[in-house]
């Protein structure tokens, strides 16, 4: 110790073995009753040069560079290009895919770190349970949206089906569009309680502190940037379906890490459009159906009191136009559909095979129980 710091701190090295010395001779003369003085009363040096549980090996920073890494291009992928693709459904869909890959690379990440399940800590798991539910019970509320909004397309058929070229009934067309109007503007319950789960998540992004496990350190800090994308992810979802900003909140992050630049970028460009967006009185961000509801708007004047033989031209084109941007939200909503399913999938499959493991944990501890078990079976 005293050779590694004579060559940088000679002083040092002289105050050091004279305090030794003076150490050794207090404690000799010391009586029992009194304490006696720390050998190194100003803390040991070393901390400051590697501090207790901070050292990872080559390969567990290999993986965690390589995680953030991964992480900070997916999380760049979010940034379109132009500020008319944010919010629209394909965005949605994109952002949507983009959690999936998040959340099967943890999973790869876990597998690699060669961390199995007996070594968690219990307030990993309790955390990690009770997240799994609550981002459950988001994709269930945002699946229930996206099919009252497809529901909502149903009735733009009727109309539309009331407007072709052999029955212009434009009574029924008008009480379908109406049917339209007021189910887009319906609030959705499930979305509400969605807020709430929301700030909870986002209360409890800190995971516990790890202390002796290095694995488990990479572990958590892989994890609170997956937790953090997935809270900002489905912010931006929930004020998208709801149509209001007052729950729009610019998610703050007390850690420096290789993503975290890029998350900032990110979250500053299209929390700023949303609320630029809200402020221009459209009621609501999502691009499609803010277009098919223009395109209803110009329509249902022209049927009201019937329609001139002079604008018979107008009413086809009008028609055409609604009947195209309809199809296309429809379709959009359908795939969006199907990559929230595939989120749902891989949050309650990843949550099946902890729970899986710690049966299987807990029966290898209890091999007696197990034992017992199976002459209970042979008895029955």
């Amino acid at each position: 110790f005293l050779k590694f710091y004579s060559s940088a701190y000679p002083v040092f090295e002289r105050r050091f073995s004279d305090h030794l010395s003076t150490t050794y001779i207090d404690i000799q003369m010391s009586r029992p009753q009194e304490p006696h003085r720390p050998f190194l009363p100003f803390g040991n040096p070393f901390k400051f040069i590697l501090p207790k549980g901070s050292y990872l090996s080559p390969k567990l920073l290999a993986l965690l560079n390589a995680f953030e890494e991964s992480l900070t291009e997916r999380v760049k992928s979010l940034k379109p290009g132009s500020k008319e693709d944010i919010l629209t459904l394909s965005w949605m869909t994109q952002a949507m895919s983009t959690l999936c890959a998040i959340h099967t690379d943890v999973k790869t990440l876990i597998t690699e770190l060669e961390l199995p399940v007996c070594d968690w800590d219990e307030k990993w798991i309790d955390v990690y349970l009770d997240n799994s539910v609550k981002l459950l019970d988001i994709c269930i509320a945002f699946s229930s949206d996206i099919s009252r909004l497809n529901q909502g397309h149903l009735y733009l058929q009727c109309g539309l089906h009331n407007l072709d070229g052999t029955s212009n009934q434009f009574m029924k067309a008008r009480s379908s569009f109406d049917g339209w109007k007021q189910h887009i503007n319906s609030k959705n319950p499930r979305l509400e309680n969605c807020f709430a789960i929301l700030d909870s998540l986002t209360e409890s992004l800190n995971l516990p502190k790890i202390k002796n496990s290095a694995e488990g350190k990479v572990l958590m800090q892989a994890m609170y940037g997956v937790r953090v994308v997935t809270v900002f992810i489905l912010s931006m979802f929930a004020v998208t379906f709801s149509g209001s900003t007052k729950e729009l909140k610019d998610l703050q992050i007390h850690k420096t890490c290789l993503w975290t630049e890029a998350f900032v970028d990110v979250r500053d460009f299209i929390s700023q459009e949303i609320r630029r967006i809200y402020s221009s009185g459209r009621i609501t961000a999502l691009k499609e159906l803010e277009v098919v509801d223009t395109s209803v708007k110009k329509l249902y004047p022209l049927i009201q009191n019937g329609v001139d033989p002079n604008e018979a031209e107008q009413l086809h084109l009008l028609t055409s136009n609604l009947t195209e941007k309809a199809e296309k939200l429809s379709g959009g909503l359908d795939v969006l559909a199907k990559e929230a399913d595939r989120f749902f999938h891989i949050l309650l499959t990843g949550r099946d095979s902890l729970l899986c493991n710690l049966r299987i944990d807990s029966t290898v501890s209890n091999p007696a129980e197990v034992n017992n078990n199976v002459e209970r079976e042979d008895v029955r």
